[in-house]
C-alpha cells in the first residue's frame, strides 16, 4: 500500500473515532438531560397526589378526587400509573392509563424510597420513580410512572443527526486525507524522481530540498550531503587510479626503453651490468610503490584489522632505530613527557603494525625534506589522549599545501627533487582515522613544521564503553 492511502486510512480513522467518542458523549449526557427532566415531570406528578391525598385524607372521596385529576393529566404524562402506599406499605390508591398494567413496587424499593426520599428506576422502558412523601400529617411513598414520549422523540432525531453527522464525517475526511496527503507525499516523490536520474556521471545533481525546514528537507539535505561525499570519493578515486598508473607506467617505460635499445646490438659485458642495474633500480621503485599501494588499501579495510593494546613509547623508540638506518645523516631525536600513574593513560588500542607504518613515514619524511635531516620527536599525555609531534626545519608548508598534502599521490614543488610517491601522509592519515584519532600540521619559518597526531588512550576508550 502507497503512502498517501495510508496517511487517507489512518487520518479518516482518527478522525472516525473522534467523531465517535463525540457522538457518543453528546448521546450519552442528552440521555443523561432526558431522564433528569422526566424525573422532574414524575417528582411533581408525586408531589402534587402526596399532599392532595395528605390533604383529604384517606378516603373514597379522596380517591374519587385523585382519580378523577390523574384522569384528566392523563395526556400530559404517556401510559401514566400512580401508586400510593401508606406507612405500612399497604397500596391505598391506584391509578393506571387504559391498558397498562400497574407498577407494584417491592419492599425493597419502598425502603430505599423512605431512606433516600426518592428512588428512580426503569419498567417495560417505562420512567418510575417512588418518591417519599412526608408532613405532619402523612407519611406515605408515591409511586409514579411514564413514558416520555417526547424525550424518546428527541433521541431518536438526535442519533440520525449523530449518525448522518458521522457518515459524512468521514466522507470529508476521506476526500480531505487524500489531499492532504497528496500535498505531503509530493516532495517525496519528487526526492524519488531526482534520486532516479543519478548516476556516476551527473553526481553534481541535487535533490531540491525546498524552502520548508521539516523533515523532508532535512532528508533531501541528507542526500545532498551523501552524493557531495560519493562525488568527492569518485574524484579522489579517479585521481588515485590516474595518478598510481602513471607512477606505475613511469619505471615501465623507462624499463621497456632500456631493454629495447639495448637489445639493438651487441653489448659490453659491463654494459649489460649498467642495464640490469637501472632495471633493478625501476624494479625496486615498483615494489615499493605497490607496497604503499597496498598498505593504503589495507587501511581501507577496518573490519580485517586486529586491535590490541599498543604502548606508543615503543612503537616510537622503534620507529627511531629503523628512520636512522636509512641514512647516516637521519637523526631522531625522542623526547618523553611525564608518564601518568594510570597505565591506560599512555596506552592505546590500536594496531601496532599500521601505527608503526604511520609514525614511520611521518618520521622519515621529516629527516627527508628538513635542512639538518634532524626530526624532534615528543611524547606527551594530556585530558586521556596520547599527543605525539614530529618537528623539522625544512621548506614552510603553505595553508594551500595543507589542504592537499594528505591527498594520495601530491607532491609540492619543493619536494620534487627529493625521491617519493606522495603516499607516506596519505597513508599515515588514513591510519590515524582509523584509530580514531586526528593528524594536523602547522609549519612556519620560526618554529618549523610540525605533524600532531592525537589518539584516545586506552582509558579514554573504556570510559566509553
Amino acid at each position: 500500500m502507497k503512502i498517501k492511502f495510508k496517511i487517507t486510512a489512518l487520518f479518516a480513522l482518527l478522525v472516525t473515532i473522534i467523531l465517535l467518542v463525540v457522538s457518543i458523549s453528546v448521546h450519552y449526557f442528552t440521555s443523561l438531560q432526558r431522564i433528569e427532566a422526566f424525573k422532574k415531570r414524575l417528582k411533581g406528578r408525586a408531589n402534587n397526589d402526596g399532599q392532595l391525598f395528605s390533604y383529604f385524607g384517606d378516603s373514597d372521596s379522596t380517591r374519587r378526587i385523585l382519580h378523577h385529576i390523574d384522569s384528566a393529566s392523563a395526556f400530559t404524562l404517556n401510559r401514566k400509573s400512580v401508586v400510593i402506599f401508606n406507612y405500612l406499605d399497604k397500596p391505598v390508591y391506584n391509578y393506571n392509563a387504559n391498558d397498562i398494567d400497574s407498577i407494584l413496587p417491592d419492599k425493597d424499593i419502598l425502603k430505599q424510597a423512605r431512606l433516600r426520599k426518592e428512588v428512580y428506576y426503569t419498567v417495560d422502558k417505562r420512567d418510575v420513580l417512588a418518591f417519599h412523601y412526608t408532613d405532619n400529617r402523612s407519611r406515605i411513598v408515591v409511586v409514579v410512572a411514564g413514558y416520555d414520549v417526547d424525550g424518546w422523540l428527541r433521541m431518536k432525531d438526535l442519533r440520525d443527526i449523530l449518525l448522518t453527522c458521522l457518515f459524512m464525517g468521514i466522507a470529508i475526511a476521506l476526500v480531505v486525507g487524500y489531499a492532504f496527503s497528496v500535498q505531503l507525499v509530493k516532495p517525496i516523490k519528487q526526492i524519488i524522481y531526482d534520486v532516479k536520474h543519478i548516476t556516476s556521471q551527473n553526481l553534481t545533481h541535487h535533490i531540491q530540498a525546498g524552502s520548508t525546514q521539516d523533515e523532508l528537507n532535512q532528508l533531501a539535505n541528507t542526500f545532498n550531503e551523501l552524493l557531495d561525499r560519493l562525488q568527492e570519493s569518485f574524484v579522489i578515486q579517479r585521481r588515485f587510479i590516474s595518478n598510481a598508473s602513471h607512477e606505475l607506467s613511469t619505471p615501465l617505460t623507462s624499463i621497456s626503453s632500456q631493454l629495447d635499445v639495448t637489445l639493438q646490438k651487441e653489448r659490453s659485458t659491463e654494459e649489460y651490468k649498467q642495464v640490469i642495474q637501472s632495471v633493478h633500480e625501476d624494479v625496486q621503485q615498483m615494489q615499493q610503490l605497490t607496497k604503499s599501494l597496498l598498505e593504503i588499501a589495507k587501511t581501507g579495510s577496518q573490519g580485517s584489522i586486529e586491535l590490541n593494546e599498543v604502548r606508543i613509547d615503543e612503537v616510537l623508540l622503534k620507529v627511531t632505530a629503523d628512520v636512522q638506518k636509512n641514512s647516516e645523516e637521519y637523526k631522531v631525536i625522542l623526547q618523553f613527557g611525564d608518564f601518568p600513574d594510570d597505565e591506560k593513560a599512555f596506552l592505546v588500542f590500536g594496531n601496532s603494525d599500521l601505527l608503526y607504518s604511520s609514525l614511520r613515514n611521518i618520521a622519515d619524511n621529516g629527516c627527508k625534506f628538513s635542512y639538518d635531516h634532524h626530526v624532534m620527536v615528543n611524547l606527551l599525555f594530556e585530558n586521556d589522549n596520547v599527543i605525539v609531534q614530529f618537528r623539522n626545519f625544512g621548506d614552510t608548508i603553505t595553508e594551500d599545501e595543507t589542504e592537499h598534502i594528505f591527498q594520495p599521490f601530491y607532491r609540492s614543488a619543493n619536494a620534487s627533487p627529493i625521491k617519493g610517491f606522495g603516499l607516506g601522509l596519505a597513508l599515515a592519515q588514513r591510519i590515524i582515522n582509523l584509530h580514531k584519532g586526528i593528524i594536523k600540521v602547522q609549519s612556519t619559518k620560526e618554529s618549523g613544521t610540525v605533524f600532531t597526531i592525537i589518539l584516545p588512550s586506552l582509558k579514554a576508550f573504556a570510559a566509553k564503553l
